[in-house]
């Protein structure tokens, strides 16, 4: 017992003594010394199962979180895991000493993880993190996923090729009724999610330390003009390739949807996605023209299996009304993916089947959905893909006229 006084002690020390030091005051996290302390505590709060001991070590624990958010933008040391261990500290002690984590969350992710999402430590760190407190999040703080999904697939995309295991752990804790609908299309882009974020890191530099607002802000006519003279004539801007400057202006006009809504962090609803653009579809075509980046090719495999993930707990999970609302929205995406042939056939396998399985459930959609249904029906008559004729047509084509005339649930009309 005095041996664990004596390190509890200490601990404390070093807590008060980084939050009264004007060494540290501008990079608390440079003193490793820090995050050890706050884990050390945090683990012995935990042991004793004190309220007092909590009391006395919530103070300092906040000073600490106070001083590392204001000082991101100066510091040259990366804050997440000082950071994420306070939080864990706020979410198991928070109802102890009447914290509210909610805006503690939520300058996290706006002012740090927008920074580090790139840095493979932090990103472990913080699929951990979800991991672990999947449903106190979603049970306590319904509105935080459905905000700031967007970033948490940034490092997803970003860091799919060593984590992809804690990605389809840490996945469900993005799925609630506030973010489903809108989940489902920034989903199906994380290859174009990770083709924009490397023309970010190569015209603008390593990702980690600086957030994409701030890059954008600062350099994004350099990249727009970059990703136009690559699409359009496979120079760069150090090239000296492109036309008048007035062009170059009206190019930046047009491209500039793709950096305002795939980099974006936070969900602000669902905004038409900027590849169905000439300018996109140029960019897309450049994109599988070039050699895959390891990182492309994670993702192109990791994106069907948390699609698996999605369907699954749609199905399981998600009330009819919201299925009813996916489903035109996923017709409509039908041809319009990452044009890769495996990952187009991955894709449209679990489209197909996600599709016919809900109306095999849900008969009354197909009434509900009919012109949507029959609208999409006239465009796949122009495709010579045979297995969408097969698979897609056919049955939903049989499915509307068994409804129209018998009202029959079309169970013997899916083939999936």
């Amino acid at each position: 017992m005095p041996e664990r006084d004596a390190g509890w002690d200490f601990y404390l020390r070093t807590l008060s003594t980084s939050a009264r030091d004007s060494n540290t005051a501008n990079d608390p996290a440079s003193d490793p010394s820090l995050l050890q302390s706050v884990k050390k505590l945090h683990e012995l709060c935990k042991v004793e199962n004190s309220e007092d001991l909590v009391a006395r070590v919530y103070p300092q624990i906040n000073k600490i979180f106070q001083r590392a958010v204001a000082s991101l933008s100066q510091s040259q040391t990366s804050n997440g895991l000082l950071l994420l261990e306070i939080l864990q500290f706020y979410l198991d002690f928070g109802e102890v000493v009447l914290h509210d984590a909610d805006p503690s969350l939520r300058t996290f992710f706006r002012s740090c993880l927008s920074r580090e999402f790139a840095d493979p430590v932090v990103a472990e760190a913080m699929l951990e993190f979800l991991i672990i407190n999947k449903k106190r999040i979603l049970t306590s703080f319904p509105n935080l996923m459905p905000q700031f999904f967007p970033l948490l697939l940034k490092l997803m995309a970003w860091n799919g090729e060593r984590s992809e295991k804690q990605i389809l752990k840490a996945f469900p804790g993005l799925m609630s009724p506030g973010s489903f609908i809108p989940l489902f299309p920034s989903l199906l882009d994380l290859p174009i999610l990770v083709v924009a974020l490397e023309k970010v890191e190569k015209n603008s530099g390593p990702l980690i330390g600086s957030s994409i607002a701030s890059i954008q802000k600062n350099t994004a006519p350099k990249m727009l003009l970059a990703l136009m003279d690559e699409a359009y004539t496979g120079s760069t801007i150090e090239d000296g390739g492109g036309d008048s400057e007035s062009e170059d202006s009206s190019a930046i006009d047009v491209a500039d949807p793709l950096f305002l809504e795939i980099l974006k962090d936070e969900n602000d609803g669902i905004a038409e996605r900027p590849w169905s653009s000439s300018v996109m579809t140029t960019i897309l075509q450049t994109a599988v023209n070039s050699a895959y980046s390891d990182r492309l090719k994670a993702v192109l495999r990791l994106t069907p299996r948390l699609l698996d993930v999605y369907f699954s707990i749609a199905l399981r999970d998600v009330n009819d009304s919201l299925i009813c609302a996916l489903v035109p929205l996923l017709m409509s995406r039908f041809a319009t993916i990452f044009p890769d042939k495996i990952f187009s056939y991955e894709v449209h396998k679990r489209l197909l089947e996600f599709m016919l399985s809900t109306f095999q459930r849900y008969p009354n959609f197909i009434a509900l959905l009919k012109k949507p249904i029959m609208d999409r029906l006239g465009e796949a008559y122009d495709s010579p893909d045979k297995n969408w004729h097969c698979n897609y047509v056919g049955p939903l084509e049989s499915m509307v006229v068994v409804v129209d005339l018998t009202k029959t649930k079309p169970v013997s009309f899916l083939r999936v």
